[in-house]
């Protein structure tokens, strides 16, 4: 099944094609990120902050509509208290060893950068997210030993209080995952 054919299923009325759908999308997301980030896991530094094993949340991109009947067909999960200055709405969906942002734009016509993606790119992995234990600490090791920039030169404010900064990384492969880097407060 396609990545816009699993998108589509998670909003199936029927739990096990839902479960089956971000089953997919989750292993797509966390090898793409785990290929760009095979180096940072080996890192004692990096791995004191993210684990060998780094907790994974699979961010998807969906229109508008999309996202609301991924929403209902899950139970309405609550919506994230995402940071007025961002243009995004946001909720999680959790399986059995699987978490799964569904992210849409506020303003689709707009500028930020879910409405970016959605025009360039479609639905599909639009984020890969790591939990870390210390974002600012993370980042200044990326930049140092791995010479990787962040997409925004201080961390800011994330969905839910988090704390987040970007990065965007080549697989050896050549293909592009956007990891965000996130800890709690």
């Amino acid at each position: 099944m396609g990545l816009q054919k699993q998108i589509g299923a998670l909003a199936s009325t029927v739990h096990a094609e839902r479960d089956a759908a971000a089953e997919e999308i989750f292993v797509a997301g966390a090898v793409l990120a785990r290929r760009a980030a095979r180096a940072w896991m080996k890192d004692a530094d990096l791995g004191a902050l993210i684990g060998p094993d780094p907790a994974i949340t699979v961010g998807i991109a969906v229109s508008p509509c999309t996202f609301e009947k991924i929403r209902a067909a899950n139970g309405s999960p609550r919506l994230a208290n995402v940071p007025p200055d961002q243009d995004a709405e946001e909720f999680e969906l959790h399986f059995t060893g699987i978490a799964l942002d569904v992210l849409t734009s506020k303003a689709p016509e707009g500028g930020g950068a879910i409405a970016r993606y959605l025009a360039r790119a479609g639905e599909g992995i639009q984020q890969v997210e790591f939990f870390c234990k210390d974002v600012d600490r993370a980042t200044a090791i990326l930049r140092e030993k791995f010479g990787v920039k962040a997409v925004y030169p201080e961390t800011r404010a994330g969905a839910d209080g988090t704390r987040v900064n970007f990065f965007l990384v080549t697989t050896p492969e050549n293909e592009k995952v956007l990891i965000e880097l996130y800890e709690k407060k």
